[in-house]
């Protein structure tokens, strides 16, 4: 029996490879369900020898609790936006500069939910949402209903390959029938069908629903040379991966493909949302390197965003948790890309001049980057006697006076005890970014802030139950749930803590940049300016906001409160190590390396405790030079930067 129960899943397998990821079934329907049964029969009666990749493992649900975190392995960046040919061309020069002749791979870029798998051995082991790029949620359950990923793959490797979930058109159409027939809400568009999807926790509706998926990247260190043979090498493994692209080296032959791919992109049975341009040859990428946000080999143009008429009724004025002011227009409701959209922003003062926006006008309306709703220009055509808009001089919340900075375009109240700016700099302190604080959202703040419980983000920390069962509309289930999650927020790494605290500059990547070079946040809080504007990717603007902050003795206080709470203030990735032999010294790798591989090189040097970058500057400490070293062998000579071989790096 155990012969044919293996004999069984590995030809279903088969099977289901060729219909969901090659769209080239060899048997019937027919012919593979007689096959499904027979081995769920088998399955039945010896459920000891059941393979883990049995294709009946996908069927049926399990009921989760919750979504544990996962720490990615490597971390997953997001990808510079373009949105014009301008862009792209700026973009192919910066590229050009170092690699005259880059080719570049244009693949059709996705609009799903980001992806990331990894395998051991050729099995599956975990399945996870992006998240920040750092952490994200683990969704292995989740993941396995999705048919067209492979539970094993078809060689006993050890692989991270990242990728797109998403629902297809006539998947979303069937659903959004299924939900109106059932008095329920429907999905807004197929993007946020495959997100909540996902998101279940009953995995038996993730099974229904059908998503697919599409991989287009290994995460971890890739033995390919280009990334043509990296996808070629992940549909030889089993997985979906979109044939639709182009390897060429001229941005005019790329932009060509994106007209072509725009022009059909109605007629696809998924939706994009751009297209994706990368350097090719993965050694080329190794060398452009990274900024603190995202890649210089890779940019994603961006499909112009769908636009339509409304008018403006009215503009309301709100404070964000640094003070900006932002307008807002309040539109006659119109249909934008799958969404009703009825509020629009409008940017900030100077913008509203610029484009001489006023009440009543009738505006055209876009999704900035598919997202924000935004006001783009006036119809001007259809303006009648409306009147340039009155700006406000003072608060909205406070009634301080509003300051616009010489250097700003915006609006800023700066009195600290502004109530709406307190109260966005505790939603901030709460979101999922920085303390990941559930069921602390804007309308539970308020209360709390009405109620004179809470005017800082230490006296989250001292709320009891009593408190929060004193405010309207909350019982004692979610009360203790807000408590719990209060509690485990406690036990986050500094970083995110730092990050919530709203810092001027400070997001979410320089905070962990910051605690993985000072380890903790009351060190942080002591260091040098100088020293911080140092740490690669920050610089002087960040150094002297921190600078600023941490000299106020409010902060002071703060953080001695936090502390005294038992708020973690010591980071929890991984720390530099200060007595390391290179500890400090910013490192370039240049040129091909004959023992070590590039990826495996970076990571001795930042064992080491070295910062290692991609171009060579007056910063630069110092240079490991392979075979084959160019214009950066060059340039560090020119400027008497010290150069080392691999041995020299091999010996240390």
């Amino acid at each position: 029996m155990e012969k044919r129960i293996i004999e069984l899943t590995k030809l279903l397998n088969q099977y289901r490879q060729e219909y969901y990821t090659n769209d080239a079934p060899s048997v019937s329907d027919q012919e593979y369900d007689k096959l499904y049964h027979e081995l769920l029969d088998l399955e039945k009666a010896y459920p000891e020898l059941i393979q883990k990749d049995s294709p009946t493992q996908g069927v049926g649900g399990l009921i989760l609790s919750g979504f544990e975190k996962h720490q990615h392995p490597y971390p997953l960046y997001s990808l510079q936006d373009a949105f014009s040919h301008d862009e792209l061309l700026a973009f192919d020069r910066r590229v050009k500069a170092e690699f005259p002749q880059a080719q570049y791979v244009a693949e059709l870029k996705i609009d799903g939910l980001s992806i990331s798998l990894s395998y051991e051995a050729g099995q599956l082991v975990t399945g996870a949402t992006r998240g920040d790029g750092i952490v994200g949620e683990n969704i292995t359950e989740n993941i396995k209903k999705i048919k067209d990923i492979p539970h094993k793959l078809k060689q006993a490797i050890d692989i991270t390959v990242r990728g797109e979930a998403y629902m297809s058109r006539q998947s979303f159409m069937a659903i959004n029938q299924e939900r109106q027939e059932n008095g329920e809400t429907e999905f807004a568009n197929p993007r946020n069908a495959a997100a909540g999807t996902l998101r279940q926790l009953d995995t038996s509706i993730v099974a229904k629903r059908n998503l697919a998926s599409f991989l287009y990247q290994e995460a971890s260190p890739s033995q390919e040379a280009s990334q043509v043979g990296v996808l070629d090498k992940l549909a030889d493994l089993g997985f979906a991966v979109n044939q639709r692209r182009l390897l060429s080296s001229s941005m005019d032959e790329i932009w060509d493909f994106i007209q072509e791919i725009e022009a059909e992109r109605d007629q696809l049975a998924y939706d994009i949302d751009g297209i994706v341009i990368k350097v090719a040859d993965l050694a080329m990428q190794e060398e452009l390197g990274f900024t603190i946000k995202a890649p210089r080999w890779a940019i994603a143009y961006k499909f112009p965003a769908e636009e339509k008429e409304a008018e403006i009724l009215s503009v309301d004025w709100t404070i964000g948790r640094t003070g900006v002011v932002t307008p807002t227009a309040n539109l006659t409701p119109v249909q934008l890309a799958g969404t009703t959209v009825s509020r629009a922003t409008l940017h900030n003062v100077d913008y509203i001049a610029q484009k001489d926006i006023r009440v009543g006008d009738t505006v055209i309306v876009y999704k900035a980057g598919d997202i924000i709703p935004a006001v783009l220009r006036v119809v001007t055509d259809k303006r009648k006697d409306q009147v340039p808009m009155e700006i406000p001089c003072l608060c909205p919340s406070c009634q301080s006076p509003l300051t616009h900075l010489e250097e700003e375009v915006a609006l800023r109240c700066i009195n600290p005890l502004c109530p709406s700016l307190i109260q966005r700099s505790l939603e901030h302190f709460a979101s999922r970014n920085a303390m990941n604080i559930a069921g602390l959202g804007p309308a539970v703040v308020e209360k709390l802030f009405a109620a004179n419980l809470i005017k800082d983000v230490a006296a989250i920390y001292r709320l009891s139950l009593e408190d929060l069962l004193s405010l309207e509309g909350v019982k004692e289930k979610s009360a203790e749930k807000l408590l719990n999650a209060i509690a485990i927020s406690k036990e986050n790494s500094a970083d995110k803590l730092l990050f919530g605290l709203g810092i001027r500059h400070v997001g979410a990547k320089a905070s962990r940049l910051l605690l993985e070079r000072f380890g903790d946040i009351e060190a942080l809080a002591g260091a040098d300016e100088e020293e911080i504007a140092t740490i690669d990717g920050l610089g002087h603007v960040i150094a002297n906001s921190l600078a600023q902050y941490f000299a106020k003795p409010e902060a002071s206080i703060l953080l001695s409160e936090l502390k005294a709470q038992g708020v973690n203030l010591t980071y929890l990735g991984q720390k530099v190590d200060q007595s390391a032999a290179l500890y400090g010294m910013t490192v370039v790798l240049t040129g091909k390396l004959e023992t070590l591989g590039r990826n495996e090189a970076k990571a001795k040097l930042e064992t080491l405790g070295a910062k290692v970058t991609s171009s060579v500057s007056k910063k630069t400490d110092l240079v490991i030079a392979g075979s084959d070293a160019g214009s950066k062998l060059d340039k560090a000579r020119q400027l008497g930067v010290r150069v080392e071989d691999e041995q020299w790096l091999l010996d240390l």
